[in-house]
């Protein structure tokens, strides 16, 4: 029996198998929650709770930090985010491979992938400060931290962006991306791999990158190549946190397409020599298939291409991009290029390859879901039990515990997250009560929007957000600034 446990608690959960973040083995107990923190852990029978739970052996872990989302308009539009509060995400990292909501002003439709995120100029931000505080006003139910994106900036800035901007065109880019750190903003995101992006020099993005250091923000990349020049773009990656004096997150670390299978152990290799000089971090989904823009020039090394949603032909979400082009009497290039704009699921990766990055133990868990898709990549709704009901349970990549791990207390110190990503006295509420034997993603491929089973609760700042298989209505989520988050070091990880 803890000494020091509380009288009273707003709500205890009794008889749980409390796993930590940490890694560490679970232990059986208790744990109270009054306010927005948890108070207390352990053997807690002299603590009366005005709400309580038992959760009979099933586990309760800090709730789940979904490192790479695009969720940056989802959080205003669709502000009880069912899809990642049903699979236990409690906070998300919003403004990724280079496209930010905010700060950009366009009177036209963006370019894709812009277009992935907000396809109206009305619904991008001139200001980081005011995005934010959008989120303040009309908050979401979870949390969210979130970058700057390098595309936005660049089609800000740029007349064309087909070529390097300029001296001055950088200055422009810096000044904003100086402005919106100081509103809160915790990085700066690339996308080189995308066109807006692909012809920025290393050069360019070195010099935004040297703003992030001073103000303690982090970058993070979508690399300008992930299938034949994935190791020249590794090194370029590396190199600009070297001259930046940055930490840099890996996006959704891959190697697509046939001819680069099995290349995994290459590149974590060299990821692992890295890490011993710099501080890298990287992140993965656990499916074989991607998701972004259709582009008629770049399959990827795809075996196949579904289409995620088409303004063109809105008939043509959920397809196979073989059976249109079939049915029209045309190549899959020429079928693309009649869809766009349009989106996709591309089937490019390696199951071994998915497994080996998972399994590294520096791989945090992202989703990449993208919540405007008409049909979405299961991933949306999926990632999260995919790993601790498929990776863990069944194929044994890990243990539940370093499942946790990758999903909370590894996200957290990646990214500066105070308070959360961990159970302990002090923390932040952020839980989830779910059912190790029966945990699973449910969503798939013909049917992408099907919430998970075996999570029974959801807690983000001490409230109730999920419960049973609905959404509670409760709205507590927060946008976390960056001088809200801790200093992240420039050593190696």
């Amino acid at each position: 029996m803890d000494r020091n446990a509380p009288e009273r608690a707003d709500l205890v959960i009794r008889n749980a198998r409390l796993i930590d973040g940490t890694g560490a083995p679970s232990m059986r107990g208790d744990l109270a929650v009054t306010g927005d923190r948890i108070t207390a852990m352990g053997d807690l029978s002299r603590t009366r709770g005005a709400a309580e739970v038992d959760a009979d052996g099933r586990a309760v872990s800090p709730g789940f930090i979904d490192s790479h989302t695009h969720d940056d308009r989802a959080l205003l539009a669709d502000p009880l985010m069912r899809c990642k509060i049903s699979q236990g995400v409690t906070t998300v990292i919003a403004g990724n491979c280079g496209v930010s909501l905010a700060p950009l002003v366009t009177d036209r439709r963006p370019p894709p992938p812009l277009d992935l995120v907000a396809a109206e100029p009305g619904q991008f931000f001139a200001d980081f400060r005011d995005y934010l505080g959008a989120l303040d006003r009309d908050p979401p139910a979870l949390n969210a931290i979130c970058q700057v994106g390098h595309s936005s900036l660049r089609v800000g800035a740029m007349d064309s962006l087909d070529r390097p901007a300029t001296a001055a065109e950088i200055r422009l880019m810096r000044g904003r991306l100086e402005k919106a750190l100081e509103a809160g903003a915790c990085g700066l995101s690339t996308g080189l791999f995308y066109r807006p992006a692909n012809a920025a020099p290393t050069e360019e993005i070195v010099e935004l990158a040297r703003a992030l250091a001073p103000a303690g923000a982090i970058h993070t990349t979508h690399m300008r190549d992930e299938t034949d020049h994935v190791a020249d773009s590794l090194e370029e990656t590396f190199a600009i946190g070297k001259a930046a004096g940055v930490r840099v997150v890996i996006s959704h670390h891959k190697c697509a397409g046939k001819q680069n299978f099995g290349r995994s152990r290459e590149t974590l290799a060299m990821i692992g020599r890295a890490r011993a000089e710099q501080p890298i971090g990287l992140d993965a989904y656990p499916y074989v298939a991607g998701s972004t823009v259709l582009d008629p020039e770049r399959f990827m090394g795809a075996s196949r291409v579904l289409i995620t949603w088409s303004e063109a032909h809105p008939d043509a979400a959920g397809r196979d991009l073989a059976d249109i082009a079939a049915e029209w009497g045309c190549d899959w290039a020429e079928a693309a290029a009649r869809l766009r704009p349009a989106g996709a699921i591309y089937f490019m990766m390696d199951e071994a390859d998915v497994r080996r990055i998972l399994a590294y133990p520096h791989t945090m868990i992202g989703s990449d879901g993208l919540p405007h898709d008409t049909h979405p990549h299961p991933r949306l709704w999926g990632t999260f039990p995919r790993v601790l009901g498929h990776y863990v349970r069944e194929v044994g990549l890990f243990s539940l515990e370093e499942a946790v791990r990758r999903m909370t207390g590894l996200t957290a110190g990646q990214f500066g997250l105070k308070d959360r990503g961990v159970l302990r006295p002090g923390a932040y509420a952020d839980l989830v009560l779910f059912d190790p034997g029966r945990i699973a993603d449910r969503s798939t491929f013909e049917q992408p929007m099907t919430p998970a089973a075996g999570i029974d609760l959801v807690m983000v700042n001490g409230r109730a957000v999920w419960r049973d298989g609905t959404a509670t209505g409760e709205r507590p989520g927060r946008a976390i600034r960056l001088q809200e988050l801790a200093r992240p070091s420039s050593a190696p990880a």
